[in-house]
């Protein structure tokens, strides 16, 4: 039988690695996913970008207190991604028709989608999606209507659907197959409100 090896350096996996273990540290498993980071364009050209803290306030590049409702304090895409400010970039929702679901505790300890999660995303077609900055949810990214933001329960987890007035957390760690690409969520937005 041969020695399971590390995806990123092709080292061992350490004898203690969990059966579905595709890494063999921390470090490979991160600079593994950083690597696969990409953001929709539909999304980067868009000049709404902030950086955010550990605890999600929104910061400016330049490290000052955002606002998700003040375009002044927003940026291009490019300079979000070079600032150090903060602990991440988020994408501002305005009202224009990008809108985000977000499904909180979505992903089993292997990062496969739990039933009610997966239904969702099925339901929501050829879209991207991305691992949240929690690593056990899910971001669904489209097109569609969402004048509120809401909160619903689905089965034994939590979707929240935002469209203004707010910020998303972007890791851009793709999940699974997902295009670069929004698709129209307006279907799946009316089955679950």
């Amino acid at each position: 039988m041969a020695t399971p090896t590390c995806e990123r350096c092709g080292g061992p996996l350490p004898i203690t690695a969990r059966r579905h273990a595709r890494y063999c540290s921390g470090r490979c498993r991160t600079a593994a996913c950083r690597a696969r980071r990409t953001v929709p364009a539909e999304l980067t050209r868009r000049p709404r970008w902030v950086r955010h803290t550990a605890r999600k306030v929104p910061l400016t590049v330049g490290g000052a207190v955002a606002s998700s409702t003040d375009p002044a304090t927003w940026s291009r895409y490019a300079d979000a991604a070079a600032s150090t400010a903060g602990a991440g970039i988020g994408f501002v929702l305005n009202g224009d028709g990008i809108v985000c679901l977000d499904l909180d505790r979505a992903l089993d300890v292997d990062g496969a989608a739990l039933p009610w999660a997966q239904q969702i995303v099925d339901a929501a077609g050829v879209t991207w999606v991305e691992v949240s900055r929690s690593g056990t949810g899910l971001h669904v990214w489209g097109r569609g209507s969402l004048p509120h933001g809401r909160r619903i329960t689905v089965g034994p987890g939590s979707v929240e659907l935002y469209g203004t007035g707010r910020y998303i957390a972007v890791t851009g760690q793709t999940w699974g197959a997902a295009p670069l690409r929004l698709a129209d969520l307006t279907s799946i937005i009316h089955q679950l409100i």
